[in-house]
């Protein structure tokens, strides 16, 4: 999958039809028809259990690791289908990025975790330290964290501050230049100052990258995103930009959630 060939400036970031996934017997995704602009921040919101995580791991068809999981329907990203059989998973993960609820940066060096990806997507001879040097530099640059690691970057990765380990997580992605950013409730494990630094963080990164964030906590979907999708039950209720959709919700499912009736 060769993002740059495919993508257009029409182009939406990902494009579902009919998705529908099933956990063995159980349906976890109904029918779901979405639209997701490009260059925006989406939240995905609704009570535990409802398929947003299963929504977000379609998305990189991480769901496809468990051999139970059966999918229908197509998901476009870049306009191109990902389930055609000339997608490479390789290809596609390293164009759709992903960062977990807890930070899990690789037990070497900080410098080692920046440039884990290109020695995986790249022949190492032909990588050149200063290139290595360049994309450590810009990577960490674009997260907020160069003045503080400068120094440091032969130090362990799992030794920094949990707030730095999800920027770092967050950075690892970069150097092999995703399209879009997935993030499955990446401030779970911190405090609210460093909840404070990944939001801002999402908002220096929009524009650059398509970010699709699963969250629980209905003030951060406010603060940190531009469209909002509310799900019931493996169903897309409603899907609208987030100050309408938290201010005048259509559907009296998204209502009753966000006002806390249930969930």
């Amino acid at each position: 999958m060769t993002s740059a060939a495919l993508r257009t400036e029409a182009d939406p970031g990902i494009v579902t039809r009919a998705l529908n996934l099933w956990y063995a017997d159980f349906q976890a995704l109904k029918g779901i028809d979405l639209d997701i602009k490009r260059g925006e921040i989406t939240s995905l919101i609704g009570p535990s259990g409802c398929g947003k995580t299963t929504l977000l791991r379609c998305f990189n068809r991480v769901n496809e690791r468990y051999g139970y999981v059966r999918t229908t329907g197509e998901i476009k990203i870049l306009g191109k289908n990902i389930y055609d059989p000339d997608v490479s998973l390789i290809e596609l993960r390293k164009s759709v990025g992903m960062v977990f609820q807890r930070p899990n940066p690789l037990p070497i060096s900080i410098y080692e975790n920046i440039v884990f990806g290109m020695r995986i997507h790249h022949d190492r001879r032909q990588l050149s330290k200063s290139q290595l040097d360049a994309a450590v530099e810009l990577a960490l640059t674009e997260v907020g964290l160069w003045n503080e690691l400068k120094d440091r970057l032969e130090q362990r990765a799992t030794g920094l501050q949990l707030e730095q380990q999800q920027k770092l997580c967050i950075a690892r992605l970069l150097p092999v230049k995703p399209e879009i950013i997935l993030m499955d409730e990446p401030c779970s494990a911190l405090d609210v100052e460093g909840t404070r630094a990944i939001e801002e963080l999402m908002w220096a990164l929009r524009g650059r990258y398509t970010i699709v964030i699963v969250t629980h906590n209905m003030a951060q979907a406010r603060r940190a995103s531009d469209e909002c999708i509310f799900m019931l039950m493996g169903e897309l209720v409603e899907h609208r930009s987030t100050a309408e959709l938290f201010l005048n919700p259509a559907n009296p499912k998204t209502a009753e959630y966000i006002e806390g009736r249930y969930g």
